[in-house]
């Protein structure tokens, strides 16, 4: 994400998570891909979370942010969406996939866990 982002949505400007490209990209493919966000009734259903990332990238590293062996502070976006249950795997893989090739760092992460999730209605 970008610094200009998160000073904005520090600021309240929530219109600044859909001009970020990195962002959009990856909101846009919650709200397009069946398998995920979908609570029958709410679909491209995410939470975002603003914070910081640190890292150091190693000597062989092509960082997207940062240089070799120096200690990285990143604002960032943790954005976290469901699968739906009963979902195909080829839908889960693609949507994963899709996730994996918005995402603009050398090695992106997502973490995959199994939850409950108690729903109303």
């Amino acid at each position: 994400m970008e610094a200009a982002t998160l000073r904005a949505l520090l600021a309240g400007e929530a219109g600044a998570l859909e001009s970020d490209p990195t962002l959009a990209a990856m909101l846009a493919i919650i709200r397009e891909q069946s398998a995920l966000g979908d609570f029958g009734l709410y679909h491209g259903v995410a939470e975002i979370t603003l914070g910081w990332e640190t890292f150091v990238p190693g000597p062989d590293a092509s960082p997207t942010l940062g240089n070799a062996a120096e200690t990285t502070f990143s604002p960032t976006v943790t954005l976290t969406t469901w699968i739906r249950e009963g979902a195909a795997e080829t839908d889960v893989e693609t949507a994963l996939d899709a996730l994996m090739a918005a995402h603009p760092w050398e090695i992106p992460v997502i973490e995959v866990a199994e939850s409950r999730l108690l729903l109303r209605g």
